[in-house]
């Protein structure tokens, strides 16, 4: 993963002109012959081909027409107008602190029915307490080393966090066992989070699955990721958060999900596990 929000829209912008110049290949076309199909000078081919210029929507369609393709044009397209944007690095949306990165995410909310967001570390922020989220972002504000605005960023967090009660869309949770036993705060904020956890996973619109430590695993722990719908995917890493909307991509991370939701325990075997995991802490 690139270090900057610049060289990895450079690796996506290259990413996509390597993945047209295979189609090129494939098709058994030269250069001169790619530019005759698509009605351009041969120039404009090669700047395609090698980066340095970006091609419009018409010019992917063009393209992926010339050389047979066409079925691979969405997904390219998708990926060429993400290029810019897939790849933001935290520093650069943290750098006023922590609450103008919750307010971000309201509309994008606002506009999804159907959440699917698996974690292999943290409580996912739609259910986390007001302590838990306190704790976690406190982590977050030291480390990044960021204007401490925690107290209002935990309550935009909880007001959004609301829509987990209205009813009108559905929830999906998938965690990894060991999301109720890191100690995120103290042992009383691990409480409260784990309590509220055995809570939520009642209501009817949300499906919280846990996978146990013991589960045989044909599906690894991946890094945390948010399904929109089928329109988009947020994966979350260290430096940086990826923006995903390409269709083959989109459909990778729900196979994903897919497969780790059949390693989960729901109803009474996860809320054996939360308990289990409570009863740790008076330890």
């Amino acid at each position: 993963m690139s270090s900057s929000p610049s060289s990895s829209a450079q690796a996506a912008r290259a990413a996509v002109a390597a993945r047209l110049k295979e189609l090129r290949l494939e098709a058994g076309l030269t250069g001169v012959e790619l530019a005759e199909r698509c009605g351009w000078h041969k120039a404009k081919s090669s700047r395609i081909e090698n980066a340095r210029t970006p091609p419009s929507d018409a010019d992917i369609r063009t393209w992926c027409a010339a050389c047979g393709a066409q079925r691979h044009a969405e997904d390219l397209i998708a990926s060429s107008r993400s290029a810019e944007s897939m790849f933001v690095e935290w520093r650069r949306k943290q750098r006023t602190g922590l609450r103008r990165l919750q307010d971000s995410y309201v509309e994008r909310y606002r506009q999804t029915t159907h959440f699917r967001i698996y974690s292999p570390d943290i409580v996912p922020g739609f259910v986390q307490t007001p302590a838990y989220a306190t704790a976690l972002l406190s982590s977050i504000t030291e480390f990044r080393q960021i204007p401490d605005d925690v107290a209002d960023a935990v309550a935009a967090r909880t007001e959004r966090s609301q829509i987990v009660h209205e009813g009108r869309r559905r929830f999906a949770l998938l965690v990894e066992e060991a999301v109720l036993r890191y100690r995120i705060g103290d042992a009383a904020t691990m409480a409260g989070q784990l309590g509220y956890l055995l809570s939520v996973m009642s209501l009817p619109t949300v499906s919280l699955g846990i996978i146990p430590f013991t589960a045989p695993r044909p599906m690894w722990p991946l890094e945390a990721c948010y399904i929109f719908d089928d329109r988009m995917v947020q994966v979350e890493l260290l430096t940086t958060d990826v923006t995903i909307r390409a269709p083959t991509e989109i459909a990778t991370y729900l196979a994903a999900f897919t497969e780790l939701h059949k390693l989960a325990v729901y109803g009474n075997q996860a809320r054996a596990l939360i308990t289990s995991a409570i009863d740790s802490l008076e330890g």
